[in-house]
């Protein structure tokens, strides 16, 4: 491993340097420590961003092609201290919560420097959430400020006008001045008009047109007395269990992890990063946005919501050299390729990107290296709790490594493999266990809720000022410091006393040529307590039989891994981000079993 180790990094030629701590010898157990170089940076985000506008003020920083729009980021700074002004000037203070329910647009990209200059605190929405989840999120964090678009645009759907909600929230919306019983602490709405002449944004007249508020008429900005500590991000985690919770994120944590995520994918002013993970997700705003920021690259938008025919295009047009995705976007996207939807040109400047998200089945990366040109594909490991990203592969990472793992430790981060039964004992090499991470990039806590804090946040044992992150991941890690995550520990799928990991038999389907997608969870079984149910999309125009399906595990992988039902879907119940919501296909598993469906 170490002679193919050096052999992909000759190909760099001297300009390679290995971290500080590269070199070093094995380890002996699944505990290990980032590299301590480069160091941290100790400043804010506006601080910085300050700094790459003097560098690169007339290099594009933001583009929107479904807005034909773009904004250099001498434009974004300026347009940025505008909208802070107006926002200062309708009473946004340092310290607020400041909601922004918006797709990947413009005016998104504004107004996240605009709140982080003025000192309060992003708190960014999924634009799918109903009317309860937005109520309940606003009364959780006390928002001052709603920040939101007349529609709601959806991945496969048409637009959904937002009157009706905000009817519900501020029944005198239509006329006066903002009141809300419903959220108490609500100060006044602005909104977005981006539906294109569908809603008529002038007869809600107790809100402020976002144009007007970015017009910048307040007073100067004031010294808003920044400090790098500060609380500067409120991410609700994503939803992929029923119960998201509100992480709370600071300068330094996601300054950091920006600038440590683009110096892994070597991004440089000219690259062009294509991002259609949302804006409103750790994804989408720090490996994207905060990335790109912090090293002079421009990012493009395809659409508001993520939509595989306009991230290809997008990739075209303006000749991105990376794309990022989960695993399920980016599988709709190779579908798009593989009937002749998008023809199979205008891709060779790609080079680089990131998969995260989810686990990345390992037969998704070679097609990915294969068909989209993407050699130097990332993979990131991380949780909104962890502002996000802990593990990363490098572009120069031997290549089974980077199909295989999630690579090794950030700067400044630690990490252990722990027994599930007993979170002191740290595992042995090669052993499976709970990934608990510790560092710089921690959360400072759920917002308002100080169990799950403290549930979720464990003091080391031996040290006090440390606190170790339990991430609820099943994993493992290699002498190298390699890390491989085999799934969510209530994802683990208990056959009769066997664990089984749904990640493996998921990769074996995806290998199978006519099977576009597969997602495998547990359901109860009599006989074994679990067994394997496999929810598979098969290829249009595909008749796949679930005895081939079978037939194919049982091949190549052993028997007690065979789905014992398979159930043909269209699609997968998905969070915004693109994550399968597995709690959800376990329920219909047992719904579907109940009314005797399922192919047995």
């Amino acid at each position: 491993m170490l002679l193919r180790a050096l052999g992909s990094r000759r190909l760099l030629g001297s300009q390679w340097r290995a971290p500080a701590g590269y070199w070093r010898g094995l380890l002996t157990r699944a505990y290990d420590i980032g590299p301590s170089e480069p160091a941290l940076l100790e400043t804010t985000i506006p601080e910085h961003f300050a700094s790459i506008v003097r560098k690169h003020g007339d290099r594009p920083a933001v583009i929107s092609r479904h807005q034909q729009t773009q904004l250099s980021y001498e434009e974004l700074d300026r347009k940025s201290n505008a909208l802070a002004r107006g926002l200062q000037g309708i009473g946004v203070k340092k310290g607020d919560r400041v909601a922004v329910s918006l797709g990947n647009n413009i005016e998104f990209g504004i107004a996240t420097y605009a709140l982080f200059k003025l000192g309060a605190i992003l708190n960014p929405l999924n634009p799918s959430f109903n009317v309860q989840q937005v109520i309940s999120a606003a009364n959780h964090l006390e928002t001052s400020h709603l920040v939101i678009g007349t529609e709601t645009n959806l991945s496969r759907k048409p637009p959904r006008s937002n009157v009706q909600l905000l009817e519900q929230i501020a029944p005198n919306v239509r006329s006066g001045k903002l009141e809300s019983d419903i959220v108490p602490s609500l100060q006044q709405i602005v909104l977005v008009d981006n539906s294109s002449g569908r809603v008529d944004a002038k007869e809600l007249r107790a809100t402020v047109p976002f144009e007007d508020v970015l017009a910048g008429t307040g007073q100067s900005l004031s010294d808003q007395r920044l400090h790098k500590d500060d609380i500067v991000n409120i991410q609700f985690t994503s939803g992929t269990t029923s119960s998201p919770k509100a992480a709370c994120l600071s300068h330094r944590s996601i300054l950091n992890n920006g600038m440590q995520i683009g110096d892994r994918m070597l991004l440089t002013p000219e690259d062009v990063v294509c991002c259609p993970p949302p804006l409103f997700h750790c994804f989408g705003c720090i490996l994207g946005y905060m990335a790109t920021a912090t090293h002079g690259s421009a990012i493009v938008f395809p659409t508001e919501a993520f939509d595989p025919l306009a991230s290809l295009k997008a990739v075209q047009e303006y000749k991105a050299t990376a794309l990022y995705g989960v695993a399920t976007m980016f599988l709709a996207e190779l579908e798009l390729l593989a009937n002749g939807t998008v023809p199979y040109e205008g891709f060779q400047d790609l080079r680089t990107g990131i998969a995260a998200g989810s686990s990345v089945p390992a037969e998704l990366m070679r097609k990915l290296h294969k068909i989209l040109n993407l050699h130097d594909l990332t993979i990131c490991y991380g949780m909104t709790e962890t502002s996000p990203v802990s593990l990363m592969t490098r572009t120069d990472d031997p290549i089974q490594k980077r199909i295989d793992t999630v690579g090794r430790l950030m700067p400044h981060v630690e990490a252990k493999v722990v027994d599930v039964t007993d979170k002191s004992k740290i595992l042995g090499i090669n052993q499976r266990g709970e990934l608990a991470v510790s560092g710089y990039l921690l959360m400072k806590e759920y917002w308002g809720d100080p169990a799950k804090t403290t549930g979720a946040m464990v003091p080391d044992g031996n040290d006090p000022s440390k606190v170790w992150m339990l991430t609820g991941d099943e994993a493992s890690m290699d002498e190298e410091g390699y890390v491989s995550i085999t799934g969510r520990i209530k994802d683990l799928i208990i056959r009769g006393g066997e664990n089984i990991h749904p990640l493996e038999v998921e990769n074996c389907l995806l290998a199978h040529d006519e099977v576009r997608e597969a997602s495998v969870v547990g359901l109860p079984d009599k006989k074994y307590g679990e067994v394997v149910a496999a929810f598979v999309v098969r290829h249009k125009g595909v008749q796949l039989e679930a005895d081939t399906v079978r037939k194919w595990v049982r091949t190549e992988l052993s028997g007690h891994l065979v789905p014992k039902y398979v159930f043909w879907v269209d699609d997968y119940p998905k969070t915004a981000s693109g994550k399968i919501q597995k709690f959800i296909l376990r329920e219909t598993g047992v719904r579907l079993l109940r009314q005797g469906q399922g192919s047995q």
